[in-house]
């Protein structure tokens, strides 16, 4: 095998260019190595500090507060989506990938009545064509958006549409799982929900999904929620009256991701994580062009969390062959997951700078040299070649 820079964590461990789980540092992880309980003292003054941070992060003020829940990023969308839709309401479900499809299926389990916008997948959501929607639907109540869309890695206008759907006297939701906490919405941003995780651009570990919700919105969801345990405004009031979670808490997950939040802090929170992270994405998308690849996007849709890579031409290119090997290096990156075109994706996220991504590179260049690919280039790419 080729002598290339290895990916190595912190902790020993290969690298993780996926848009989450991610790579995380050795304090994070070090911090999830003792055992408390639920009703300790320590834990729960540690929680209460958790929620009050993440509030903090999305510069709300004294009008949001943090719902958590037990469970994965859609876990968060599920209670947001199923506790702030009424029975009686209907959203409109902005689709440009897959996570827009999949909050369109929660809602219509939920039986909701749901409307769609749809764009292809390497399209930004349209503010005019949101705007004639709900000037022609006055039954929608609600819409449900997502800020950057992972499947692909584009960047919705959220701060447009989140304008519109005000001016129209709508709600706002918002999945901002891979957003939250290194892309900013602008403070004019209006939006009753906006659901994330763990273990994404906070960069802790997984097992704790968070909604930050306005809080005459939330007090105005009592008896909406389909599940009980999915229920944001009950898991609220318990801990306006108690200060605990009314079922077990993913307590690891939680005392991590404090140390997760100092760290945050200490780089220079929203702006400053977002900084390192354009920093990744620069140098990747660069690195790929160089050995001919396509990247999906162009640069000025593209954010800066994951790149969404077009297969290469060569018939001497297999992707699981790519995969294994580029994991052998040490980096482990993610299939592709569009319909528009064969691809894969790799990450910029996690605990992760420059020199890694710049070692990811050099990783792929000498796979394609094991492989006998002589170039990165997709079909049309190649064809014009």
């Amino acid at each position: 095998m080729t002598s290339v820079p290895q990916g190595i964590s912190q902790t020993g461990d290969k690298l993780l260019l996926t848009p989450g789980p991610l790579t995380t540092s050795k304090a994070v992880k070090a911090a999830m190595l003792h055992d408390w309980g639920s009703r300790d003292a320590v834990f729960l003054a540690a929680n209460k500090d958790v929620l009050r941070r993440i509030a903090e992060i999305a510069e709300r003020g004294e009008s949001h507060v943090t719902v958590p829940v037990q469970g994965s990023g859609t876990f968060a969308v599920e209670a947001m989506i199923t506790s702030f839709v009424p029975k009686s309401g209907k959203v409109l479900i902005c689709i440009n990938g897959a996570y827009g499809v999949r909050a369109k299926r929660i809602a219509e389990i939920a039986g909701r009545a749901v409307a769609t916008l749809e764009f292809p997948e390497d399209t930004p959501v349209d503010p005019a064509a949101l705007d004639a929607a709900l000037a022609k639907d006055g039954a929608i109540t609600h819409v449900f958006m997502v800020q950057c869309e992972t499947t692909s890695g584009v960047l919705n206008p959220i701060d447009a549409l989140a304008e519109i759907v005000a001016k129209r006297g709508r709600r706002t939701l918002i999945d901002a799982m891979s957003a939250f906490g290194a892309l900013a919405l602008s403070k004019a941003c209006v939006y009753d929900a906006l659901a994330a995780s763990s273990n994404k651009n906070l960069e802790g570990v997984p097992g704790l999904g968070f909604v930050v919700c306005d809080k005459a919105a939330l007090a105005q969801t009592k008896g909406n929620a389909t599940t009980l345990v999915l229920d944001l405004h009950d898991q609220w009031q318990g801990f306006e009256k108690t200060g605990q979670w009314r079922f077990t808490p993913p307590i690891h997950t939680i005392m991590s991701l404090a140390k997760a939040l100092d760290e945050h802090a200490a780089e220079g929170g929203v702006a400053g994580r977002g900084k390192r992270y354009a920093a990744n994405c620069a140098v990747l998308v660069a690195g790929l062009r160089k050995l001919g690849f396509e990247t999906l996007l162009p640069d000025a849709l593209q954010a800066p969390i994951i790149v969404t890579v077009r297969m290469p031409a060569d018939p001497k290119f297999r992707f699981q062959t790519f995969y294994d090997r580029l994991k052998d290096h040490g980096y482990v990156i993610y299939p592709g997951k569009l319909t528009v075109a064969d691809s894969f994706r790799i990450g910029c996220i996690g605990r992760i700078d420059q020199d890694q991504m710049r070692g990811c590179l050099a990783a792929i260049a000498a796979t394609l040299a094991e492989m006998g690919v002589a170039s990165g280039a997709p079909a049309r790419a190649a064809a014009a070649e």
